[in-house]
Formats: C-alpha cells, structure tokens, sequence
C-alpha cells in the first residue's frame, strides 16, 4: 500500500491551486485540482480524496453548495477558503459542514499545518466511531458485526471491512484496484476476482429491501449507493 493520502483542491484561481499543489506534493500526498463546482462534485465521487480544499467563490456552483453536496455522501474534511473581501459565513460554513477555513491571502505552510491538523482529528474521530449506520443496518468494526434488520448476520473479517469501507464512503465509486489496495492492505498482483467474489457474498447476505444497494459501476468497480 502506498499510503499516500489524497487531497482535492476546488479553486477557480489555477495559480492558488498549482501553489497549494506544489506545496502538498512536497509534503507527500496525491493531488488532484478543479476549477468550478460542478466539476468538483463529479471529481469527488471518482478520485475519492481523503479531504477537499474548496474555494468559496467558484463558477457554475459556489463551495457552500459543493460542501453540502459532499455532506451528503460523506464526512471526510472540507477545508473552505475565502478571499478576504467575500462575505464568509463562518457560522454557516461550519453548520454546513466545512472541518476549518482559511481567509485568502494565506501562507502556505500554515495551510500544510491545517491540513495535518485537520487529517489528524479526522482519523481519531473514526477511531472512536468505527461504527456506520445506514437505514436497516449497523456495521461495528470494533466488535466485528453487523446487525441486519435486527439480526445478527455472520460476515467474515474482510466481507466486513470491504463492507464497512463502502459504507464509509456512500456513493463514491472505487475501483477493484483501490478496494483491493485499502483492504487487504497491499499492492495486489494477481487479478481482481476477489474483490468480485467477496461483494458477491455480501450481497447474497442482504437481500432484503432496503434505501441502498452495492451497484456495479461498469467499466469501473462498486459503490455504496444511498437513494
């Protein structure tokens, strides 16, 4: 596993993006820069960032509709930034889900030192959680259960995690690649009819009708679609 954690920058100033870029590669993680919301929105269900540097003032969608948009399908960190001039909110950002925000102009270590702040409370947050909850569902990943409309279901250890990652990460598309790589822990070299075999197991084990589904995203690999 490479362990590289992944951030998506949203700033419509390709210059800031590149800057905030720059910085963040030398500090070791994978970047990935849009410039308008929309865009952003598409990008955060494929690249699957580990936490969003979101601009407020964007083209065709601004970051307070972004982050909520993210809100809905997960709770990684949400970053805002906002010119000094733009009428921000704090209030609002937070109640709307943003971890933290910085005012524009800004030095980018302090940025840097945002970011692993940030991470860091992020990581401890689910830590302690290691539970998820969707309608007719808990997964617990501290005592390995999962309680199916009421009842108790057995589910071996990597059918779970596998199941608790997707759940995680409602919506968001991941490839066989990527669940393989953030499940089993490391860079598989064989073919990816694992992942195959364990989301066909899991879904013989859930069958009845719930608000959700694990969907095929062809071409692609699976999600957690919430509807």
């Amino acid at each position: 596993m490479n362990g590289k954690q992944k951030i998506l920058i949203v700033d419509d100033d390709i210059h800031i993006a590149e800057l905030i870029s720059l910085y963040l590669n030398k500090e070791g993680y994978e970047t990935q820069q849009v410039y308008n919301g929309k865009k952003a929105i598409e990008v955060f269900t494929s690249f699957a960032p580990h936490l969003v540097i979101l601009d407020l003032m964007l083209p065709e969608m601004d970051g307070y509709d972004v982050c909520k948009t993210i809100r809905k399908m997960s709770n990684i960190p949400i970053i805002m930034l906002t010119a000094k001039g733009d009428t921000f909110d704090k209030v609002l950002g937070l109640e709307l889900g943003a971890d933290d925000y910085m005012v524009k102009p800004f030095e980018p270590k302090e940025l840097m030192a945002r970011v692993k702040a940030v991470l860091r409370r992020y990581e401890v947050r689910n830590e302690d959680a290691k539970q998820v909850v969707v309608p007719n569902m808990t997964i617990n990943l501290s005592n390995y259960t999962v309680i199916y409309h009421g009842k108790e279901i057995e589910m071996p250890p990597k059918e779970l995690e596998l199941l608790y990652f997707l759940v995680s990460h409602a919506n968001q598309v991941f490839t066989r690649e990527q669940l393989l790589d953030r499940i089993w822990g490391y860079e598989y070299v064989g073919d990816t009819r694992t992942v195959d075999v364990h989301i066909k197991r899991i879904r013989e084990k859930l069958q009845e009708e719930d608000p959700w589904s694990i969907k095929t995203v062809w071409g692609v690999g699976y999600k957690f679609e919430v509807k």
